[in-house]
């Protein structure tokens, strides 16, 4: 109804202004910001166009603001619906993606399109060890005629609280925030469970956690499930 309308549009409002406030001048209202089990953490803030770390950002980036995803998230958030990550301090929350026009980003390769592909050598922030990534260029593979298409579910990677410090502490960052669960990571795709993480990625999180990594040692039977998967499928980027 209109009221509800109202008070939603309201909360936003706030909570775009403490957001502001945390991209700006890394401070917070902590009693603000308890009022959310989840938050977008700043190390995801490059996949949403507001913030200066989108630019050059070349994954899925979103146009809804932080502060309307976020509030979004929590008026759907129910801890039952978690599912285990790779470690205990990671959770994923999927979520039906009707509010966003963030299109899949995993390709299956084919002799049509194993050409187009590329390598990389890439850090997802300054302070991280760069390793080399293989990828298909968005532009090679989407265009406005032939776009690919908008994912059916949102997959939000979860850290812990705990988990975001201590990363954080090795890192010199800080994330402005005491919420239980914090969003690094969302990928768009057609599956409401977890696609299974890229070899490389395990790799990177086995690194100690001032290299960007969080030192969880690799899990064999589960990276050799990854790498049949990811040997015949590609990330848009």
């Amino acid at each position: 109804n209109n009221r509800d309308s109202v008070v939603f549009s309201r909360l936003v409002g706030l909570r775009s202004r403490l957001i502001l406030s945390r991209m700006s001048s890394g401070t917070t209202d902590s009693t603000t910001g308890n009022q959310y089990d989840v938050v977008v953490d700043p190390f995801c803030f490059r996949q949403f166009e507001e913030s200066e770390k989108a630019k050059g950002y070349s994954g899925t980036v979103f146009k809804t603001s932080i502060a309307k995803f976020e509030a979004i998230v929590n008026s759907r958030y129910d801890a039952s619906l978690l599912k285990e990550g790779y470690a205990p301090f990671c959770k994923h929350l999927f979520i039906e993606n009707d509010f966003t026009d963030a299109q899949v980003n995993v390709l299956e390769i084919t002799l049509e399109n194993e050409h187009l592909l590329r390598t990389s050598y890439e850090a997802r922030n300054e302070k991280e060890l760069p390793v080399l990534t293989r990828f298909f260029p968005r532009d090679l593979v989407s265009s406005v005629k032939n776009p690919l298409p908008v994912g059916k579910y949102l997959d939000l990677i979860l850290y812990s609280r705990d988990q975001i410090n201590k990363e954080n502490a090795a890192m010199g960052n800080d994330s402005n925030s005491d919420a239980p669960w914090g969003i690094v990571s969302i990928k768009s795709q057609d599956v409401d469970y977890e696609l299974p993480m890229q070899p490389i990625t395990s790799m990177r999180n086995a690194l100690g956690e001032e290299h960007g990594g969080s030192g969880v040692p690799i899990d064999r039977n589960a990276y050799m499930t990854a790498y049949n998967y990811w040997k015949n499928h590609a990330v848009v980027s």
